[in-house]
């Protein structure tokens, strides 16, 4: 990521951002040595989370993002606060990221799964949530 930094600034970039969720657990070694700043994209879902109100949110992604501090460090920084699945909860949605979503392998179970994960989630207290990892908007609809 920072080979490209240094090779987007004199082309013109302002700024650089990283789509992937769970490679922002290295921003914070990277971001001293880059060139350019970088939008970090749990920073702008705390932003954005609390411009709507929301008080505390539900993570979810790859077990390496949630459990990371990347969205819990953003979300407390605004204020935030937020849960995480169970380790169980983990490590069944992380099953379904890489051995099902990311093959393109859609089942209803899986849907079913992720419901039963938020609507538990939103049972204790959140009333929002991060669907921290690209594939799953594949399967839930926002």
């Amino acid at each position: 990521m920072l080979r490209f930094a240094h090779k987007l600034k004199p082309v013109g970039a302002d700024f650089l951002i990283c789509p992937d969720n769970t490679i922002h657990q290295a921003l914070p070694h990277m971001v001293p040595r880059s060139p350019l700043p970088w939008l970090h994209i749990a920073e702008e879902v705390a932003g954005e989370a609390l411009a709507r109100g929301f008080k505390r949110l539900a993570i979810t992604g790859t077990r390496w993002l949630v459990d990371s501090e990347v969205y819990p460090d953003a979300l407390r920084a605004q204020g935030l606060a937020y849960m995480r699945p169970t380790p169980k909860e983990r490590d069944e949605i992380n099953r379904i990221i890489m051995d099902e979503l990311v093959c393109s392998v859609f089942k209803a179970e899986a849907v079913a799964y992720f419901q039963r994960v938020y609507a538990r989630m939103r049972d204790a207290g959140c009333d929002a949530a991060v669907l921290g990892c690209t594939e799953i908007p594949l399967i839930m609809r926002v």
